[in-house]
C-alpha cells in the first residue's frame, strides 16, 4: 500500500515538531525533526534531488505521524529520545556495542570503590564515563595504592575475620577487621573523591596540612605515610598533566571515504588526557562532513548520554552549530563552547584526533575488504546460493555438568554484533548432557523468530550429534530456510584441522583458507563467550555462603558466626549448644540455624 502524500501534506502546520514515518507492518522507519513541519515533510515527496537512500525510504512509507513542539530545541530532544528508544533503520545510527565504564563509590559505612558498567541502579556516586576500561583500571590502581581503599564486595567484606592479601601488599587499610577507624577511612575516601573530581591542588594542600599536624604531634609514621602520598600524587600529576586551564574538553574529528565514516573522540578531563576512542557510525555518505558530524554529536551526547563537556573542539564547523550549542547549554545548565579553528595546545589535540581518525578509517577499510573476501570464500567453500547476511554460532560450557551455559554469538558482514549476543542458563537438563543443553538453547532461541533476526547460516560447535540436534529442533519448529554447519575439532583437536559437517557431508578446508579463518573466528568467539558466562555463573553459585539463605541471619550475625568458627563448614559441623555460644545468637536462633543447615 503506497502513501498518498498530497492530502496529508495539506493538513500539516508551519510549526516546529517531529515526524515519524512508518512501513506497511507498522514498523517505524525514520524519525526526523523540523523547524517547519510542512516544508520539511513535503521535501520527501517532491521527487527532486533525493539521494538513493531517501528514495528507498519514501517507497516504503505507508503512513506518517507528526508531533508539534513548542520550539526547535524541544523537537531535537524528542527526536533523539525516539531514536534511542526505537532505533529506526533509516536514521543515522551510532553503532556502539558497549556500555561505558564508570568508577563507582558505594554508600556503605566503609565505602567500596570499584568499576561499574551499564545502568546506574546502585545507590552511590558515579565518576565518568571513562573512554575505556583501561583508564578505569589505571585510576583505581592508583587510588588503591595511594589511599588504600577496599575493592571487595560487601558479602566478602562482611565475613572477614582477618586481613586479606590486599592489606598485606599495602593496597587496603583493612577496615573489615577494624584496622582503621571510620573517620580515617572516610578521610581517605574524601581525598579519592577530590582526585576524581580534578581538585588535585586542593588535595595536595590538604595533605600537606595533615602531614604538618602529624609531625607536630610526633606521629612520625603517619607523617611519613602522608609524605609518600604527596610524592606519589605529584609524580602522577607530572605524568598526566597537560594544561589544567583547558578544563573538560572533547576533541572530535571526522573522516569519510570508501563508504566508511570514522569519528575519533579524544577526552580531556580536569587537565588530564583520559584516552580516546574511534567510532564508525552508520551515516548517509551523501551528507557533508559538517552535517554528518552534527548528527554524530547530537546522538553521542543526547542519545548515548555522554557527559557534555565545557568545550567541544571539532575538525569541521558543524551544521546548525549555534542551535546545537544552545541545546547543550540548556541541558548542561552552563555555557558550552564549540570550537573548530584552534591554536597552540588545542590545535595539537585536534591534529592528533584527525591523525587517529585517518588511521581508524584505513584499518576499518582493510578489515572490511578482508572480511568480504572471507565471506565470498565461505560461500564458495560450502557452497551456498548467496553470501549469508547473518550468522549465529552456539556453544556449550560447563565444569563436569556444573553451571551449564550456552552461548549464541552473532556475526554479519561488518563483524560481531555484540549487542545481540545471548547467554542461556541451562536448567532441568541432566548434568553433562550436552545434547540436551544444546536442544534447550536452540529451542529457546528459535521458538520466536523476529523479522530481520533470522540467520541464514547456523554454526554449531560440535560434531554430527550436535548438528543432528540442531536440525531436529529446526524441523520441529518448522524452520526450513536456515542452513546448519557443524564445526568439529577433529581427531587431532588441533586448530586448522577442524572437520566441517554440512548437508550430511564431512570435509576439511585448507589451513590457508579465508573461509576456515572466518569459521574459526566465529567458533572461538562463541567458545569465549560461553566460558565467560559459565565462569560467572559458577563463581556466583560457589561464592554464595550457605549462611546467606538462613532466615534471620544478616551480615552481622554471619560475621560473628564465621569469626567464632572460622568457616561455614565448621558452623555446619557444630551442635546447637556450640552455635548458641556465639555472641548475639540465642538458643532458639541456634536451633533454627542448625535445622536450616541440616535440612
Amino acid at each position: 500500500m503506497s502513501f498518498d502524500a498530497k492530502p496529508f501534506l495539506k493538513t500539516l502546520a508551519n510549526k516546529p515538531g517531529v515526524y515519524r514515518m512508518y512501513g506497511s507492518k507498522g514498523d517505524l522507519l525514520y524519525v526526523g525533526k523540523a523547524k517547519n513541519l510542512k516544508n520539511r515533510v513535503s521535501s520527501y515527496f517532491n521527487n527532486r534531488g533525493l539521494n538513493a537512500k531517501t528514495q528507498a525510504l519514501v517507497l516504503r512509507i505507508t503512513s506518517v505521524e507528526v508531533s508539534i513542539t513548542g520550539s526547535e530545541t524541544e523537537a531535537l530532544l524528542l527526536e533523539q529520545n525516539l531514536i534511542k528508544k526505537n532505533k529506526p533503520p533509516y536514521n543515522i545510527l551510532l553503532k556502539d556495542d558497549k556500555s561505558y565504564p564508570y568508577i563507582y563509590l558505594s554508600t556503605h559505612e566503609f565505602p567500596l570503590l570499584t568499576n561499574a558498567r551499564g545502568k546506574k541502579y546502585k545507590e552511590g556516586q558515579y565518576f565518568g564515563p571513562y573512554p575505556s576500561s583501561t583508564a578505569v583500571k589505571e585510576s583505581l590502581s592508583f587510588l588503591q595504592r595511594l589511599f588504600r581503599l577496599r575493592n571487595c564486595e560487601d558479602s566478602y567484606f562482611n565475613n572477614r575475620s582477618r586481613p586479606c592479601l590486599q592489606h598485606q601488599i599495602g593496597r587496603c587499610s583493612a577496615p573489615c577487621v577494624d584496622l582503621i577507624s571510620k573517620e580515617s577511612y572516610n578521610a581517605d575516601i574524601q581525598h579519592a573523591v577530590m582526585f576524581l573530581q580534578g581538585k588535585n591542588q586542593d588535595l595536595l594542600v590538604g595533605l600537606q596540612q595533615q602531614m604538618e599536624v602529624a609531625a607536630e604531634g610526633l606521629l612520625f609514621e603517619e607523617a611519613a605515610r602522608i609524605r609518600d602520598q604527596i610524592t606519589y600524587l605529584r609524580k602522577v600529576q607530572e605524568q598526566q598533566s597537560i594544561d589544567a586551564q583547558y578544563g573538560d574538553v572533547d576533541v572530535i574529528a571526522i573522516v569519510q571515504g570508501q563508504g566508511i565514516t570514522a569519528v575519533h573522540v579524544a577526552n580531556v578531563r580536569h587537565g588530564r588526557m583520559l584516552g580516546s576512542r574511534s567510532y564508525y557510525p552508520r551515516l548517509n555518505m551523501d551528507e557533508s562532513p559538517s552535517q554528518a558530524l552534527a548528527a554524530f554529536i547530537s546522538q553521542f551526547y543526547l542519545v548515548m548520554n555522554h557527559e557534555i563537556t565545557d568545550e567541544i573542539i571539532t575538525s569541521e564547523k558543524i551544521t546548525d552549530e549555534s542551535f546545537i550549542q544552545g541545546v547543550f547549554t540548556q541541558q548542561k545548565g552552563k555555557p558550552v563552547k564549540f570550537s573548530h579553528a584552534v591554536r597552540a595546545q588545542r590545535m595539537r589535540w585536534l591534529e592528533l584526533a584527525k591523525e587517529n581518525a585517518v588511521e581508524a578509517l584505513r584499518l576499518k577499510s582493510e578489515d572490511k575488504q578482508h572480511r568480504k573476501a572471507q565471506y565470498l570464500a565461505l560461500k564458495d567453500a560450502l557452497p551456498l546460493a548467496e553470501i549469508p547476511l547473518r550468522m549465529e554460532c552456539f556453544d556449550i560450557s560447563h565444569s563436569h555438568g556444573e553451571a551449564t551455559v550456552a552461548s549464541c554469538v552473532v556475526f554479519n558482514q561488518d563483524g560481531p554484533l555484540k549487542s545481540e549476543y545471548r547467554k542461556f542458563n541451562i536448567e532441568g537438563v541432566e548434568p553433562g548432557d550436552d545434547y540436551g543443553a544444546m536442544r534447550q538453547a536452540l529451542t529457546r532461541r528459535f521458538k520466536k523468530i523476529v523479522e530481520g533476526k533470522k540467520p541464514q547460516l547456523l554454526l554449531i560447535d560440535g560434531g554430527k550429534g550436535q548438528v543432528g540436534i540442531a536440525l531436529k529442533v529446526l524441523q520441529e519448529l518448522q524452520i526450513s530456510d536456515i542452513q546448519v554447519l557443524g564445526v568439529s575439532k577433529g581427531t587431532t583437536r588441533k586448530a586448522g584441522m577442524e572437520v566441517l559437517i554440512f548437508k550430511e557431508r564431512s570435509f576439511v578446508l585448507e589451513l590457508a583458507s579465508p573461509a576456515l579463518h572466518l569459521i574459526q573466528q566465529i567458533r572461538d568467539e562463541s567458545h569465549r563467550f560461553a566460558i565467560t558466562g559459565h565462569r560467572a555463573r559458577r563463581a556466583k553459585s560457589r561464592g554464595r555462603s550457605v549462611l546467606q539463605d538462613i532466615p534471620g541471619i544478616g551480615p552481622k550475625r554471619r560475621k560473628e558466626l564465621l569469626k567464632f568458627f572460622g568457616d561455614a563448614g565448621q558452623v555446619t559441623a557444630a551442635s546447637v549448644t556450640e552455635i548458641a555460644k556465639v555472641p548475639g545468637i540465642s538458643r532458639q536462633l541456634a536451633q533454627q540455624i542448625y535445622q536450616a543447615l541440616h535440612a
